[in-house]
């Protein structure tokens, strides 16, 4: 949900235009290859839970809600105000069970103002591990454990963690050029990146699994679906997108795996060298670096000089938000 963006982080348009996010969580349907794999012990991605969850804990305790937030009835309007410090805000601000959209701000949600014109960059990084409320960091770590421990089991820590982090930058660098009103927290961005990279791994890889199609054709159904989501009101479309561009991308220079036999060819003796990569796998790598570098390069320079994107692409807000007669579409 996102008015805050959860990937705003959502307590609504209340909470100070507030973004958040709703996913919907696909089983890992790869097949396994018909290459054995080694596999590795998944170590990074339960230390962004574990992370995650820390930074919620501090926000609350800066939050303070007896002390800052509780309006007219003090410390009584505080949500669950058996928690003392750690209480909720109002379920009328933040109906995620979170903090005040001031204290998002204040310890980093990404600001379209501070992060262009007082050149906070920080915030396009720091806002990734800030989430609105403890309903929007159950949603975020339930689909990063689905997508994120498998894919960390076959390719390791290190790619992983590059994708996820550049992902979510990717996702708010885009949020950023077209929503200027309003604060985003959430790891939205980096989510769709893992899903954007296990499609273009898919592709680079496709003669070392079996049941290609129907792979591909799921995990095509579940993007599709959790896009259209994101035309919901309170959903920062903009996030999942270039978060998945950015995952898509990398994808193709990161998950590369030798073509099948190559491996066991090496061992054998007098055995006819050949490389190590098909022809396509390269250009796709060629082409994935080059997309990527560029997209990024354009991308911060229209930032850092306050380009507004939805003046040059008028029809680019419905990508984030369609209006019907059921609701309507603040910025």
């Amino acid at each position: 949900m996102a008015g805050e963006d959860p990937e705003s982080g959502g307590a609504g348009e209340r909470a100070g235009g507030k973004r958040g996010e709703e996913m919907v969580l696909p089983q890992y349907f790869y097949d396994v290859p018909d290459v054995e794999e080694r596999e590795r012990t998944a170590w990074i991605v339960p230390l962004i839970v574990i992370a995650n969850v820390v930074v919620l804990m501090v926000v609350m305790f800066v939050n303070n809600c007896p002390v800052h937030g509780g309006g007219d009835g003090g410390s009584r309007s505080c949500f669950a105000g058996f928690l003392r410090r750690f209480s909720f805000q109002p379920i009328r601000e933040n109906p995620l069970l979170g903090p005040s959209s001031f204290t998002l701000e204040k310890l980093g949600a990404l600001q379209w103002e501070k992060t262009v014109h007082q050149h906070q960059w920080w915030r396009l990084l720091a806002s990734i591990w800030l989430h609105a409320g403890v309903i929007h960091l159950l949603l975020d770590i339930l689909s990063l454990i689905f997508i994120g421990i498998r894919l960390e089991q076959q390719f390791g820590f290190v790619r992983i963690g590059t994708i996820y982090l550049i992902s979510g930058i990717g996702g708010n660098v885009l949020s950023s050029l077209f929503i200027t009103k309003g604060i985003s927290v959430g790891s939205s961005g980096a989510l769709f990146g893992l899903f954007g990279a296990m499609l273009s791994e898919l592709i680079t890889n496709w003669s070392i699994y079996s049941n290609r199609a129907a792979a591909i054709s799921t995990l095509l159904l579940i993007v599709a679906v959790n896009l259209v989501i994101g035309i919901l009101p309170l959903v920062n479309n903009f996030a999942h997108i270039g978060g998945f561009i950015a995952g898509f991308l990398l994808g193709f220079v990161l998950l590369i795996k030798p073509q099948f036999g190559w491996t066991e060819r090496q061992s054998l003796p007098h055995c006819q060298p050949t490389s190590k990569y098909k022809l396509y796998q390269l250009v796709l790598w060629v082409i994935g670096i080059t997309f990527l570098i560029v997209g990024f390069v354009v991308s911060l320079v229209m930032l850092f000089k306050g380009v507004n994107g939805s003046e040059g692409c008028r029809w680019c807000r419905y990508m984030n938000c369609v209006p019907t007669s059921k609701w309507s579409c603040g910025n």
